[in-house]
């Protein structure tokens, strides 16, 4: 009898580790989904990027608006502008003293391009279109090489061809579930990188942020990217 009730001590005991174990197994699938929670309770932000392409260096400050207003206001190149307000995106070029504009419709909208993966409505894309698993495992990892900062890595992989990007790098702030830096890898096979720092989110950003006056001197090109009857 005593024996047995060892036993029984023991597979219960060993079944309640192995309850909580399992208990503390989080996939790259819910890392990924908490971090949609996250970006879900969100109305605004402001950050400052930097976006690398190649040799091209572009830093300024981003501002975002729920669901899909987007202004970021360079300082390298000096001046540039893009807005995005839902539903017109303008850039201006102060180099070529020019206005570039496109109407988007709901149909053009992938959600996934740039900074609004950083997005409530871009990560329900990115878990829809991509898949994902831990670069090195759930625990954080540092930035860099050498760097004091850590970060938990996700890897996306694209679910079909017609996706922007091939992979995509997530790196996230374990502590608030922000994502610090996104490293996507394009289908010509080209690296950009989107660095956000210095993220403060729910100021309350009104909607006339993303009302942007064009310089009168600066020459208008509408539909630059594409027209709605292509």
């Amino acid at each position: 009898m005593f024996t047995k009730a060892v036993l029984f001590a023991a597979l219960w005991t060993a079944g309640g580790v192995f309850v909580l174990y399992a208990q503390e197994i989080v996939t790259a699938e819910r890392y990924l989904e908490s971090v949609s929670e996250v970006y879900g309770g969100i109305r605004d932000y402001e950050a400052q990027i930097t976006i690398r392409s190649g040799s091209t260096n572009m830093r300024g400050a981003l501002s975002f608006l729920s669901p899909s207003f987007l202004r970021i206001d360079f300082t390298e190149p000096a001046e540039q502008v893009i807005v995005f307000n839902g539903e017109l995106l303008t850039v201006y070029l102060p180099g070529q003293r020019a206005v570039l504009s496109q109407t988007v419709t709901p149909s053009r909208r992938t959600g996934t391009a740039g900074a609004s993966m950083a997005s409530a409505q871009g990560l329900i894309l990115l878990r829809r279109n991509y898949i994902p698993s831990f670069v090195s495992g759930p625990n954080p990892v540092p930035l860099d090489e050498g760097s004091g900062e850590l970060v938990v890595q996700l890897r996306l992989v694209r679910r079909s061809v017609s996706e922007g990007f091939r992979e995509l790098i997530l790196s996230i702030n374990p502590e608030n579930r922000l994502i610090r830096r996104i490293d996507g890898r394009t289908i010509a096979d080209g690296n950009v990188r989107f660095d956000f720092v210095d993220v403060k989110t729910n100021l309350g950003i009104p909607e006339g942020r993303f009302i942007y006056d064009s310089p009168a001197s600066a020459y208008m090109y509408n539909d630059f990217l594409f027209r709605d009857n292509d």
